[in-house]
């Protein structure tokens, strides 16, 4: 009898950690253009993760948001043609891996310039990975915690290792 509790409780602790590992898709409703997160992690309403502007209106700094569902500042476009990802609200404004050694804020929002590497990303749809042009070693990654951002959560949006990170922090999907 012994045998068998610790059998179900073993059974039980592995299906727990199964679907906690298991990707939950978050129920998107931020209209297209968008780049959101594969998995919906921790976002309390199901919203997802989307890249966004910090804070109100225009800013040159970029964090994982909830998908808003009536878009704005959460809504980017990946160019097939320059590989620049495009603020859909903030008209000439692309996302920029500015400070490769600064994790503190390695991503900014600036005036987008074809010619700038630092502006040029790969999206890869199988492995659902962006990575920057000047290191295809590193992913496009939410951070690990969340914090309440008013109505809606943030997290830090940064690079990782594509190998060393839970993909689940960096998979993305892109709707054009």
């Amino acid at each position: 009898m012994h045998r068998l509790q610790e059998f179900a409780s073993a059974a039980a602790i592995s299906l727990v950690a199964a679907t906690a590992a298991s990707a939950a898709p978050p129920d998107l409703r931020t209209p297209p253009p968008v780049i959101f997160l594969a998995d919906n992690l921790d976002e309390v309403d199901g919203l997802g993760w989307c890249i966004d502007t910090i804070g109100r209106g225009l800013s040159d700094r970029l964090h994982a948001h909830s998908c808003k569902p009536r878009g704005g500042d959460v809504q980017f476009r990946i160019s097939e043609t320059t590989g620049q990802i495009r603020s859909v609200a903030f008209e000439g404004k692309c996302m920029a891996y500015l400070h490769p050694d600064d994790p503190s804020e390695p991503l900014g929002l600036v005036d987008c310039d074809a010619a700038a590497s630092a502006q040029r990303f790969i999206y890869d749809p199988d492995s659902l990975t962006i990575r920057p042009s000047l290191d295809d070693t590193e992913c496009l990654s939410v951070g690990v915690d969340s914090r309440s951002a008013g109505p809606f959560m943030s997290r830090d949006l940064g690079f990782s290792g594509c190998s060393e990170a839970d993909m689940r922090f960096q998979q993305w999907i892109v709707r054009p």
